[in-house]
């Protein structure tokens, strides 16, 4: 059986943890898209984590962790998440790469940071990892694919051939350094070796684990939101942030995905430029900043302040629509505790009319929030692991939620760690 745990909004809803916990009872988990440019936050028995690239049932002795096709694969930072683990007394994760996942290369990150340069006030909200880049090179068929680096003849005269593409642009456009073709070789020649004894065809190795009946979790990165074709484009990630594209990214047949969890945050919050309707500012935001999160709303990656904001209840409907989802897991309810009344937003205001659908991004731009305001439970929940033993104010936000956004809630996080869930029944669940 196949689950994809993806997200519904900008990113940042606590996917990680909800990977973690359901990777307890699941065998393998892939990471199907996008790269180091988003981490998910881990809270378990060895400590806190913040993982870029690994999957996020590393932490289970009994999984095998794929990095699929569809992953922008930046070696160093890879080995560099699996030597931490392993420092702070995890064992040490069975791991397998896709032989036709690319690689994002040390240019990808120099040219990041150079059109963001370039781009001054214009720029994108980048986090300077490479993904633009590497994306725009897989697209225009002069990517490096891992299974490229086993063949000497054609990696040396790729190497040569793209250096040239590249230093045009480096020299004309960019006025910065060329890149030396023995040198970008040489790194090449390293990443082969650090990555020989992982590689394999992860389509096979997951059509056969399918065919004995073993359970798969597909881990997405980022949300809705910030899919290239579906979300705020363009300040958008580079690969799509969807379930469907875990077929894709992970190379099995579409069919095989039965469950679709996706994770809701009972407040908003995001990283990077881009449309947030429901964002909040001053005091107000210091504050939800400062008590969500384990440790505060900031991001795993970058370690930039979140932008914070309400429940959005018009982006989440339609996140999760364009997921499919079968199962909400609603994250971080506990942080909200602390507030007497706990505004919602239910609809976009543009040019005087109210709309509960979402719009493209340059009506996006325009809209306002309309709120309703719903009364706060003033007190902590963490520890309760039965629904029913919830404040009834806490309860009836849950149900608000869940009737305006017409997904069914199944789970409830109320603390970091992967014990801190609540399952409940929902009467929206087939």
């Amino acid at each position: 059986m196949v689950k994809a745990v993806v997200g519904a909004n900008w990113g940042d809803e606590g996917k990680g943890k909800i990977t973690d916990m359901l990777a307890e009872k699941a065998d393998i988990v892939v990471r199907f898209q996008g790269g180091a440019n988003a981490g998910h936050t881990i809270v378990n028995k060895y400590g806190k984590f913040a993982l870029h690239t690994l999957p996020s049932g590393a932490f289970y002795e009994h999984i095998t962790s794929v990095i699929g096709n569809g992953v922008a694969l930046n070696i160093p930072i890879l080995f560099g998440e699996i030597k931490n683990i392993i420092d702070r007394g995890v064992p040490a994760p069975k791991i397998m790469i896709s032989d036709r996942a690319q690689m994002v290369m040390p240019y990808h990150i120099l040219f990041d940071q150079y059109e963001e340069e370039r781009l001054g006030g214009k720029s994108f909200g980048s986090t300077k990892s490479g993904i633009a880049p590497f994306y725009s090179d897989k697209y225009a068929k002069i990517g490096f694919q891992v299974s490229e680096l086993f063949d000497d003849d054609l990696l040396k005269e790729k190497v040569e051939r793209i250096c040239g593409i590249k230093n045009v642009t480096l020299e004309h456009l960019y006025h910065k350094p060329l890149l030396d073709p023995a040198e970008l070789l040489n790194t090449l020649h390293e990443y082969r070796d650090m990555v020989a004894p992982y590689v394999g065809d992860v389509s096979s190795f997951l059509n056969n684990a399918l065919k004995e009946g073993k359970t798969i979790l597909l881990e997405g990165q980022l949300g809705t939101l910030k899919d290239p074709d579906h979300g705020i484009y363009p300040m958008v990630t580079s690969s799509s942030t969807l379930a469907a594209y875990g077929a894709i990214g992970a190379g099995i047949p579409p069919y095989e995905i039965k469950q679709i969890i996706t994770v809701c945050k009972a407040y908003s919050s995001a990283v990077g430029a881009g449309a947030f309707v429901s964002e909040i500012f001053g005091e107000e935001a210091d504050e939800l900043r400062r008590r969500g999160g384990d440790g505060g709303e900031y991001g795993a990656t970058t370690g930039r302040p979140r932008r914070m904001g309400w429940f959005d209840c018009v982006a989440s409907k339609y996140g999760c629509r364009l997921q499919g989802t079968t199962d909400v897991a609603f994250t971080v309810l506990d942080v909200l505790g602390y507030l007497d009344e706990i505004p919602v937003c239910t609809g976009y205001e543009i040019d005087g009319e109210v709309t509960t659908d979402f719009p493209v991004t340059h009506k996006l731009e325009k809209a306002k929030p309309v709120l309703k305001t719903l009364p706060g439970w003033k007190c902590d929940i963490r520890g309760i692991k039965n629904y029913d033993e919830l404040p009834e104010n806490c309860r009836n936000y849950v149900e608000f939620i869940e009737e305006q956004i017409g997904f069914p809630i199944t789970m409830v996080s109320n603390g970091p760690g992967r014990e801190d869930i609540i399952y409940r029944e929902s009467k929206l669940s087939k």
